[in-house]
């Protein structure tokens, strides 16, 4: 289960670049205090949990303004009769270079429990959680929350069909990468309307969940609100889609073009 809400934040982020290198983001957020958005995450066609993302002013203080991200998901009730979870993540990151300073989860799925945090330090490429203080290659190192928001804030202007990038992050006691292609533009048919998307592919490895040929797609807006709307993906048995239900408190008007859009 815990590899299901994985799932989750995914579906929710040749140019590569070097290690040593800074991924380009925008100096203007592309969301505001107040943004919520309302996700729903089907198993084929059944309803399988709900997620919802926030941003919110802070109240801890830190070196910098800062926006206060919280995510919760939870099971369906369908799927609560077999097990349930209910997942809850913080990450408090600068307002002006989305770099997180702290990391907060706690994790309730069925009888297991976990309370887990990371203080990031992006100075000195290191982040220090319960198990000790990790090195990463890179200043630019997240928790998923607060990487799903940076990735919404990358600089697409010089990206073509068919190039990536790639996010590094901390999750698990370990310091990952997570590489994401680059597909084109298209029209996409929502709960809220059809909406011009730029198509990503974030890389996925198969195992105990995925097929040995199976793609996630991601598609976000491709407007200046740069919000995530469907997700798709195969696995052994079946897919798993993530679509958004409801959009709050947007920076832009949905679907209005930017000069940063593609």
């Amino acid at each position: 289960m815990k590899k299901f809400y994985i799932i989750l934040f995914a579906l929710l982020t040749n140019w590569v670049y070097s290690p040593a290198q800074t991924l380009p983001y925008l100096k203007e957020p592309t969301f505001k205090e107040g943004e919520k958005l309302t996700y729903k995450l089907k198993y084929g066609s059944i309803s399988a949990a709900t997620g919802v993302l926030s941003v919110n002013k802070s109240k801890l203080q830190f070196s910098q303004p800062t926006y206060h991200l919280n995510a919760y998901g939870q099971t369906s009730s369908f799927f609560s009769v077999f097990y349930t979870v209910k997942n809850k993540y913080d990450s408090y990151i600068s307002a002006s270079t989305y770099l997180p300073y702290l990391y907060v989860e706690d994790i309730k799925e069925g009888s297991y429990t976990r309370k887990e945090y990371a203080t990031f330090d992006s100075k000195n490429k290191t982040v220090k959680g319960k198990k000790g203080t990790f090195n990463s290659p890179v200043t630019q190192t997240f928790d998923l929350l607060s990487a799903y928001y940076f990735a919404r804030n990358l600089d697409f202007s010089s990206l073509k069909s068919g190039e990536s990038f790639k996010l590094t992050y901390f999750l698990n006691d370990e310091i990952a990468q997570l590489g994401v292609q680059y597909i084109g533009v298209e029209n996409i048919k929502t709960n809220l309307g059809t909406v011009e998307c730029i198509k990503l592919s974030p890389e996925i490895k198969p195992g105990r969940i995925f097929k040995k040929d199976s793609k996630l797609y991601l598609w976000v807006t491709n407007d200046g609100n740069r919000i995530p709307v469907r997700a798709h993906v195969e696995i052994l048995i079946g897919s798993v889609t993530l679509e958004l239900e409801k959009a709050e408190g947007l920076k832009y008007e949905l679907g209005k073009k930017v000069s940063y859009s593609k």
